[in-house]
């Protein structure tokens, strides 16, 4: 309980193809043919395993690495080689039952989702939002309020103001023009949690029932959209985190069911989706790239997000560290769940690059 308080309390402060917008994608993480993987089964709690010595990992370096996330307030971590677990650890009281929320790192689902109401045929993310939300959803005139896309929200460039008081806030007043639409990217969770809505009135289904039915209950996963404030945080315990990873590190198939049939709009979801950030994709993080925007930052960095991680690395990432990465060369998903590891960051740390250096030395991996 205390965990649910603390992160409910702590995310009302903080939460954590080519476009037309001119990306041309110079630099995609390959996705790579389906591979040969484990699906636990649904509805049960088996799940087979791999030890780290069948891997033939170095074992002398998993003390450090348990010890480094204990250390980091780590609640949950797992790692996954091929579907299978290699490592699950729970740290203080925290419990393989517990929930916990994913903070941003839930955005994937949204992004997830959108995708499986394209496919469907509710919607069209080449469309206008207005188109969704009728018009007025804004302070924008109609004009302006039109040239905004459901693209452009799925990728951090609707142009709308992340200056204003609270960049949490969707209702109208809140939600005020400031660029051009695909001309600048800014983290602005505001024209994201927007999506939600989006999804309910084209499908004729709330956005919570609609995921649920399309992804959640489909893959054995348990957990719940909560609303916290102005943010829709996903709660759910560390397995189920899991789950929806390796969903992902298949491109949407799970156990030969395809959940997001649209492979298109998986391969954009998971490739430079803009040319303003290279490092970001529909709601998804992406290293291997040659620079980024961070959060709460106009700043352009060079360089890769997480140095120390593949370069093929597709990363859900929340406040406090919450974490869900993604490695399709390696076959492995890897989750961490806890408490702010010291930075307050929404999405990325140098936790993660420290993690990583931790991670390659267990795994016996160079870069």
């Amino acid at each position: 309980m205390k965990h649910l308080l603390f992160l409910i309390i702590g995310s009302i402060l903080i939460i954590g193809c080519s476009s037309d917008d001119g990306a041309n994608n110079p630099e995609p993480n390959p996705i790579p043919e389906e591979s040969e993987l484990y699906f636990p089964t649904i509805g049960s709690n088996e799940w087979e395993t791999i030890s780290p010595s069948e891997l033939s990992w170095n074992t002398n370096a998993e003390d450090d690495l348990r010890v480094f996330l204990d250390e980091k307030g780590t609640d949950g971590f797992m790692i996954l080689k091929e579907g299978k677990i290699v490592v699950e650890w729970y740290f203080g009281d925290f419990t393989a039952n517990d929930n916990h929320s994913w903070n941003s790192a839930g955005k994937t689902l949204t992004a997830m989702t959108v995708g499986i109401a394209q496919a469907e045929g509710f919607l069209s993310i080449e469309n206008s939002s207005q188109d969704y939300l009728g018009e007025g959803w804004s302070m924008l005139t109609p004009e302006q309020e039109a040239d905004i896309t459901v693209r452009h929200h799925l990728t951090m460039t609707t142009g709308l103001d992340y200056t204003v008081d609270d960049p949490f806030c969707y209702d109208q007043e809140c939600l005020l023009y400031k660029n051009e639409p695909g001309t600048f990217w800014y983290y602005h969770n505001a024209a994201y949690t927007i999506l939600d809505q989006m999804v309910t009135n084209a499908t004729g289904t709330d956005f919570r029932q609609y995921s649920y039915q399309k992804i959640r209950d489909r893959i054995g996963m348990q957990g719940a959209w909560v609303k916290v404030g102005y943010n829709n945080l996903f709660f759910s315990n560390t397995r189920s985190m899991a789950r929806f990873g390796l969903l992902c590190l298949n491109q949407g198939i799970w156990d030969g069911e395809e959940i997001l049939t649209d492979k298109s709009y998986f391969t954009e979801m998971t490739n430079t989706s803009q040319d303003l950030n290279p490092s970001y994709g529909y709601l998804w993080w992406l290293n291997g790239k040659s620079g980024f925007k961070a959060p709460g930052s106009e700043a352009n960095f060079q360089g890769e997000l997480i140095p120390n991680a593949p370069s093929d690395l597709i990363a859900g990432l929340g406040a406090f560290d919450q974490k869900l990465y993604l490695v399709p060369s390696k076959d492995l998903v890897i989750v961490r769940l806890g408490d702010d590891a010291g930075e307050g960051q929404l999405a990325s740390s140098s936790f993660d690059n420290q993690l990583w250096e931790k991670l390659n030395a267990f795994m016996n991996q160079s870069l």
